[in-house]
């Protein structure tokens, strides 16, 4: 099955004109506007001047024209022209998105008798008439008038509902969550094709502002056009150029202090990265698009850079050092998108994309306290490439559109400043680090290499439009990981020695070797053993077909079937996830022009992270004694007696701690290489025993759109989604259960322990009392005992996990049109519970079944505000407000009380990190606890200064109230306040939304 799979997915990508991309449909409706009843061979006429375009069709019996293979770029106008029986329509305008059918409906007025001239009835255009699609659109216009920290057109999408901005596992995490899910579940597309770094599931190329025409966020019942996800969907649609020569060129400043409102919490950059108040924000770009030929070929140019200056305090007086470091971010994003028409039926497209993203890590911190030098620091860099070429064919009868992508993304997460060496972590006579200086300390190099194909051909059957499609995915990943092969120092200096560095002059030039030189006491050396890369391939093919089947003039039904596989589910010692079918089924019933109710259910399956198999890889060991351990836990059917340990295991990274008085008693990195098989591993994870099984959800909705007014849509939409096979890990060798004695632990016992003088003493008296076990006493209740060479905690991931969310959403979007005003209102009343919020979740006790509770992204309410005004001409005021319930708390242990958080004595205890690791606090269920409502009011203003040309101004002021909000922002969640101290101790602040800030920009368009 592999071998024909592989083969099948690589057949495709020899096909010339390698679905979905860049092209769009438009269905229209011509009614009687009395009567409501289809208008049979009615002329209607589609137009788009800025591409020459004009297309002339009749509508069928049923009153409906159809037009597929249009290209995104410009706007199409569309109107029905006059006959004996009808007055010509008022046209209506508008603007096609990728990989969708839009809808309008004409609505014609009869003509009275012969002499009198009846005007034509205006269009409805704002209605979705043909699928059950639950999604929300922002399109240039919106996003141009939007306040936008940085141009970052993903942050925007917190205005839109069932979107909010995410708490992360990891600073570079995406910034938004789409039904309360991990944000890594999301699926980016550009122009329908895949724009997803596979490795962790965020995003590739960040699309910039320039070179986004719209934006969709697909929540719920899209189509079995798109796959990947059991969650949401983000697809960018690019813009194109057209006959008219127009471009941009602009410049925007984040001054920073004094402008901004200062705050004791660090903000976070648009990497997602703790940045300080001296934090600086520079960008500049232009963007050019027109005709290469007249009405036949098009261009579209867009560059732009952004810079970021950020201060950070190195504090090592113990060595002489007290002084600033400087760090730039720079973010260069270049993109070009080719169109033509070789026929009037045939059209062609060509894009590329290409980003290069640098995070400096220079050393030091925002405050006092860190002792990192630049030697020690490292840069983050984020590598984008992707190259893609679509077909479209647009005829009466058939239909096709399909595409070819290359793309590439290296994400080298620590590349040293100060290039290979070892790290020395310096500590004073009292145990104090001091310093750390000469390497980052760890390696992690990551590689993908990635080709796409689409297809979809379309058959028009009568009332029947028939899809046939296929996508395929074949990713290359390669990974250099691990600790430091050149090996990792922690040194215990006498004060002669410090005094001699800190005399030294060295300042912030200190370097490993210098403190080498000195051969201080080790108090511990750590070598990687295996500095080499290591990967493999994962395989995405999917097949649908779908049926389109105009049941009447007012009612459209749309059965799909869709077929997925991921090569990744067959790793270990499965077969591979081979019987994802996913059927679904929409109902679009149109009871009047105005009006549109849809149904819509579903299966949709989704793929997994390349993390969960290259952890599996590079934590693994093929040690002797490892094996014998697994083989003790198929003894004892833990793991399948028939499963082969070959499949299972890997000879991945390995840090080994030889023992060594001083830095010349250490041996070299190539002397430790045979301590492999007898080193002491913590924690070792295998590949599944029994495979993996793809993510899955069964997503229903229920909604109904009415347009109030030519320019006023109200909507309304329930959906539900239930989640299964969710990733999370499981430990094979766990202790038993412990639970603490509930009874000992009274208000006099907590005083008591909470008066002793150490943490030691107050563990040795929590465990007399019942409340915490030691690490022995855990470890001597698992199932195989650790030997050298072999493991303590043995993981793996298990796709078991599950989650249910609910969401009632009210929308009202009201449009410029011949208004001086807009506005989109969007709330959100939902709940997400689940049992896993990541992959590396684990928990308490093992017992999974005590996990279930509020996600770590889960919102009751959600109200988004955005206001557009405009006042004069070339003036434009907006407001944009987001007003939500707080997010969940997870109480921990205090080690204050218990001297330890580790209650269990499993050893998986990660502080107060919030990753669903941490034990709780006795008695507590997971995220038990609600943090306070977060508010936020955003406000922009846009001048275009008369008599000079295209000039605009702009000015944006962020959370204008300057509310210190604890929840309800994008944030890491190692600086989160999800996680408090449990047992009634009061609430510790860690983070806060950004204070007030300001952003300044010019323009000039042309």
């Amino acid at each position: 099955m592999r071998h024909w799979l592989g083969a099948a997915a690589l057949a495709a990508l020899v096909v010339p004109f390698a679905a979905q991309a860049q092209q769009a449909g438009l269905q229209i409706a011509v009614v009687d506007a009395e009567t409501g009843e289809p208008v049979a061979n009615a002329a209607v006429r589609v137009e788009n001047p800025a591409i020459g375009l004009i297309r002339e069709a009749r509508s069928d019996a049923q009153g409906l024209v159809r037009v597929e293979g249009l290209s995104t770029a410009g706007s199409y106008t569309i109107a029905a022209l006059a006959s004996d029986s009808y007055a010509p329509s008022l046209p209506a305008t508008i603007d096609l998105r990728a990989n969708f059918t839009g809808s309008v409906t004409l609505r014609l007025a009869r003509v009275a008798g012969n002499t009198i001239t009846v005007t034509g009835t205006r269009a409805i255009t704002r209605l979705n008439t043909v699928n059950a699609e639950v999604s929300a659109s922002l399109n240039s216009a919106e996003l141009a008038t939007l306040p936008i920290e940085g141009r970052d057109v993903l942050g925007a999408l917190v205005r839109l509902p069932n979107v909010v901005p995410s708490t992360g596992f990891f600073p570079e995490a995406p910034a938004i969550s789409i039904n309360g899910s991990n944000g890594l579940d999301t699926n980016y597309l550009l122009d329908g094709l895949d724009n997803n770094e596979n490795f962790l599931g965020g995003i590739k190329f960040p699309v910039p502002l320039g070179f986004t025409r719209e934006v969709t966020v697909l929540a719920n019942s899209y189509s079995v056009e798109y796959g990947r996800t059991a969650n949401g969907v983000v697809n960018y649609t690019s813009p194109s150029g057209s006959n008219d020569l127009s471009g941009e060129v602009y410049a925007l400043v984040r001054p920073g202090r004094p402008f901004d409102a200062a705050s004791p919490f660090p903000r976070r950059d648009l990497s997602g990265n703790p940045v300080g108040e001296s934090f600086e924000r520079y960008q500049a770009g232009f963007a050019l698009g027109g005709p290469i030929a007249r009405d036949r070929t098009f261009f579209y140019a867009n560059l732009e850079y952004t810079r970021d200056r950020n201060v950070q305090l190195v504090d090592a007086p113990a060595l002489g050092v007290t002084e600033n470091v400087t760090g730039n971010n720079r973010f260069a994003l270049g993109s070009i998108r080719i169109d033509h028409r070789l026929t009037d039926d045939w059209t062609l497209t060509l894009r590329g994309n290409h980003g290069r993203v640098t995070i400096e890590r220079p050393g030091g911190a925002l405050g006092g306290g860190n002792v990192t030098f630049p030697s020690a620091g490292s840069d983050q860099d984020r590598n984008s490439t992707l190259v893609a070429a679509s077909a479209s064919y647009a005829g009466d009868i058939w239909a096709y559109d399909g595409a070819l992508q290359f793309s590439r993304f290296r994400w080298n997460y620590g590349e040293p400043t100060g290039g290979a060496g070892p790290q020395v972590a310096i500590r004073d006579p009292s145990g104090l680090t001091v310093g750390v200086v000469g390497h980052p300390g760890f390696v992690f190099d990551s590689r993908e290499e990635s080709w796409q194909t689409t297809h979809r051909v379309q058959r028009a059957l009568g009332s029947h439009r028939l899809t046939f499609g296929m996508d395929a995915i074949r990713s290359r990943f390669a990974l250099l990981g691990g600790g430091n092969p050149s090996g990792n120092f922690t040194v215990d200096l006498t004060a002669p020695q410090l005094a001699t560095l800190a005399s030294s002059g060295a300042g912030l030039a200190l370097t490993a070797q210098d403190v080498l030189a000195l051969n201080p006491v080790v108090a511990n050396y750590a070598v990687e053993l295996r500095p080499a890369s290591f990967g493999t391939a994962q395989q995405q093919l999917a097949f649908y077909i779908a049926d389109e089947w105009q049941v009447s003039p007012q009612l459209t039904a749309t059965l799909g079937l869709r077929w997925d596989y991921d090569s990744l589910t067959g790793k270990g010692g499965g077969s591979g996830d081979t019987n994802n079918f996913a059927p679904r089924a929409a109902l679009n019933w149109r009871p009047d022009a105005r009006s549109a109710v849809r149904f819509g259910a579903g299966l949709f399956y989704g793929k997994l992270s390349y993390a969960v198999i290259s952890d599996a890889l590079q934590r693994n060991t093929t040690s002797p004694a490892f094996l014998g351990q697994l083989a003790q836990l198929q003894a004892l059917g833990v793991i399948p007696a028939a499963t082969e340990l070959a499949d299972i295991t890997f000879a991945g990274n390995l840090t080994v701690s030889p023992a060594c008085p001083t830095v010349a008693a250490c041996p070299s990195p190539d002397e430790v290489q045979a301590s492999r098989d007898t080193a002491t591993i913590n924690e070792a994870r295998i590949l599944s025993p029994t495979g993996y099984d793809s993510p899955h959800s069964l997503q229903l909705s229920a909604g109904y759109q009415y347009q109030a007014t030519d320019t006023l849509t109200l909507s309304v939409d329930a959906i539900y989604s239930r989640s299964h096979n969710l990733v999370r890990l499981r430990d094979l060798n766990a202790p038993a259960r412990f639970t603490p004695n509930l009874a000992n632990l009274t208000d006099a016992n907590i005083a008591m322990l909470r008066a002793l003088p150490d943490n030691a003493a107050r563990f040795a008296a929590a465990e007399a009392l019942g409340l915490v076990r030691s690490q022995t006493a855990a470890d001597a209740t698992r199932p195989v005992a650790q030997v050298p060479g072999g493991a303590r905690q043995i993981t793996v991931s298990e796709t078991e996990g599950q989650a249910k969310y609910r969401a009632l959403i009210l929308q009202a979007v009201k449009a410029r049109g011949a208004d001086p005003y807009a506005f989109r209102l969007a709330y959100t009343l939902s709940r997400l519970k689940n049992d896993t919020d990541d992959i590396n979740f684990r928990a308490e006790n093992n017992d999974f079944s005590t996990e279930w509770g509020p996600s770590a992204n889960d919102r009751r309410h959600v109200l988004s505000a955005i206001g557009f005004l405009y006042p004069a001409d070339g003036l434009s005021l907006s407001a944009a407000g987001l007003f939500q319930s707080g997010q969940p708390v997870n109480l921990v242990p205090d080690a204050r009380i218990f001297g330890t958080q580790d209650l269990n004595g499993d050893g998986a205890s990660f502080g107060e990190s919030f990753v669903g690791n941490s034990d709780r606090y006795p008695g507590e269920a997971r995220n038990s606890g609600r943090l306070g409502w977060s508010a936020t009011l955003d406000l922009g203003l846009r001048y275009t200064i008369p008599g000079l040309g295209g000039l605009e101004l702009s000015a944006d002021v962020f959370n204008v109230l300057n509310t210190n909000n604890e929840s309800g922002f994008a944030n890491a969640a190692t600086t989160s306040n999800q996680v408090q101290f449990g047992g009634g101790a009061p609430f510790v602040q860690r983070n806060a939304g950004p204070p007030r800030q300001f952003q300044f920009g010019a323009a000039y368009r042309f």
